[in-house]
């Protein structure tokens, strides 16, 4: 990306950016979960690959309303959407849920994937990783290596920011979204993670949703439902607090509770060590 282009603001050169990235690429499937960064990868892509196929992985650790939000976007654009069942939450590695879970979850899904492309006869695997994420902890782009998944918001040096210009310059309805990562995020390392507690935390939040938190996790602490919503929406969810632990009590929690620092992305990823961050698949922890 030019500074010239990014200065635009309105999504114009970013986009023009993404598609010269993807330009002759003759046909692929795109990993879509449901957010503004897949989303635009597979707009882009519907307009410049002459075959795309949209696929998103179905499995207890993802929220129902991301598979629906996958399938709007994949309607909107034109684009055939295939719902993938993923089975991680079966396999031990990705239960006992060390900082390697991700690895585990992402090679379940790019398999699928894979699978559905050499089905298919499909060229490339598309995901939506973007410039930004080198800044986080995330595991699971070894995964994608691995499969040979491409990730074409990188490649064409675009951030968030110019991600949701794209998306709101293609009118798609994830351009203001907040991030939504798997429900597994929500437990910190060493608590195992069980079907039924997925559906718990997934219950959680979309009751919050329902309160009108848009941006909110609830952290998973065996008994303990830690919820982080953004400082300033601190005291509507104090207003809301009987309601709020009458409801999360009601799933299983025996205690509910306000973190005082707040919402913030990967907040359980805080208590890593250099090392775990930088070796995660070496790490058996437990």
């Amino acid at each position: 990306m030019t500074d010239a282009a990014l200065a635009a603001g309105d999504g114009r050169g970013a986009l023009e950016a993404l598609e010269g990235v993807l330009r002759g690429i003759p046909s692929a499937v795109v990993a879509v979960s449901g957010g503004v960064d897949s989303a635009v990868v597979l707009a882009a892509a519907a307009r410049v690959i002459p075959v795309v196929v949209a696929a998103t992985g179905t499995s207890p650790a993802y929220a129902g309303d991301d598979l629906r939000m996958a399938a709007d976007v994949a309607r909107r654009v034109g684009v055939a959407h295939v719902p993938l069942t993923t089975r991680e939450t079966t396999d031990a590695r990705y239960a006992i849920n060390t900082p390697a879970r991700c690895f585990h979850c992402k090679t379940e899904l790019y398999g699928r994937l894979e699978a559905l492309a050499e089905a298919r006869g499909l060229t490339a695997i598309l995901d939506g990783t973007h410039a930004g994420d080198a800044a986080d902890f995330r595991p699971g782009e070894a995964a994608a290596r691995a499969r040979g998944v491409r990730s074409p918001l990188r490649e064409a040096g675009l951030a968030k920011p110019e991600i949701r210009a794209i998306a709101r310059l293609l009118d798609l309805p994830v351009w203001d979204k907040p991030a939504s990562p798997c429900l597994a995020s929500r437990f910190p390392y060493g608590e195992a993670i069980t079907v039924e507690k997925l559906s718990m935390v997934d219950r959680a939040e979309a009751h919050l949703h329902a309160l009108g938190f848009r941006e909110v996790r609830v952290r998973h602490h065996g008994n303990v439902a830690r919820i982080e919503v953004p400082p300033e929406r601190m005291p509507d969810l104090l207003r809301a607090a009987p309601a709020v632990a009458r409801e999360l009590r009601a799933l299983g929690y025996a205690y509910v509770t306000m973190d005082l620092q707040g919402f913030r992305s990967g907040a359980l990823n805080e208590v890593l060590t250099p090392e775990e961050r930088a070796q995660p698949l070496a790490q058996p922890r437990a």
